[in-house]
């Protein structure tokens, strides 16, 4: 995982929660202090939750699987899409369409859909043969379906894990996690609920720099995850190879050894042979 320390975590504001008004009392194990009517995060518990989650989410990719990114708030887009396209993750940072993952069967139909209006639109003589009415309806039902669905394109199957700036925000994805059974990791302000996902990390969900942050110090551990998978499957390669080659001369040395026998009684039954035992006798 990144080496954040307190400082860093101080520096981008991670600590500023809420007005005290506002917030749920379900964070209150995570809250230092009030200050000018605002709670204060306790960052040694940030520290410590960051970097659970951080191993956690390690492991989940390390053993194959993907991690969606879920940020639709406006600071928040940025950062996340860009660490999630890096990493080759799929993310939603536009619209949590219903049923992205309950209805993921329906989901996948209008990726199919997208799929093959871009395919349309590319090929040029389709293109010169419908009407210019038609071909921008078509463009506009593209370029739709791509800010909605362009970041889960190349999702074949339900994500492992979900990554989530603003629990009370992304609701609805938390729900639909909570109900396959998919963990959810998640920064959780004062105003949140951290009981409503597996891994909260208590932090500043509205400043670019507390989400950014955050953000790619879950990305980094995401990035080590694959290494090492990538690493295991060098080595797994590597020792079948070494086991195939173990066999190899293992075969050869039996083959040569049964060659050897046969050389040998071929000796002893040749005439020349019988004759200097019948001397012998």
């Amino acid at each position: 995982m990144a080496q954040i320390e307190y400082k860093d975590l101080l520096d981008a504001g991670v600590h500023f929660g809420h007005l005290t008004r506002k917030w749920d009392p379900r964070m209150a194990p995570y809250i230092f202090m009030e200050k000018n009517g605002i709670h204060i995060i306790d960052l040694n518990k940030t520290l410590a939750a960051l970097d659970e989650a951080c191993n956690a989410i390690k492991g989940i990719v390390r053993s194959g699987r993907k991690v969606m990114f879920v940020a639709t708030k406006k600071q928040a887009q940025e950062i996340v899409s860009e660490e999630a396209r890096r990493l080759k993750m799929p993310y939603v940072t536009d619209r949590w369409q219903g049923g992205m993952l309950t209805n993921f069967a329906t989901i996948r139909k209008s990726l199919k859909k997208m799929q093959t209006l871009d395919k349309m639109l590319k090929d040029e003589e389709t293109v010169k043969s419908i009407a210019k009415r038609e071909r921008l309806t078509r463009t506009r039902d593209k370029e739709k379906l791509e800010r909605v669905l362009g970041g889960i394109a190349d999702l074949t199957r339900l994500p492992a894990a979900l990554f989530v700036v603003d629990v009370k925000r992304e609701h609805i994805a938390v729900a639909e996690a909570h109900r396959l059974g998919i963990p959810v990791f998640a920064m959780c302000d004062t105003n949140s609920n951290p009981d409503e996902v597996d891994f909260a990390i208590p932090a500043n969900d509205d400043a670019y720099k507390s989400i950014s942050l955050i953000t790619l110090a879950i990305g980094k551990a995401i990035e080590e995850g694959l290494m090492e998978r990538k690493q295991d499957k060098d080595d797994q390669r590597i020792q079948e190879e070494e086991e195939a080659k173990r066999n190899e001369d293992l075969v050869q040395a039996r083959a040569e050894d049964e060659s050897k026998l046969e050389e040998g009684a071929e000796a002893t039954s040749s005439p020349a042979a019988v004759a200097e035992d019948e001397q012998e006798g």
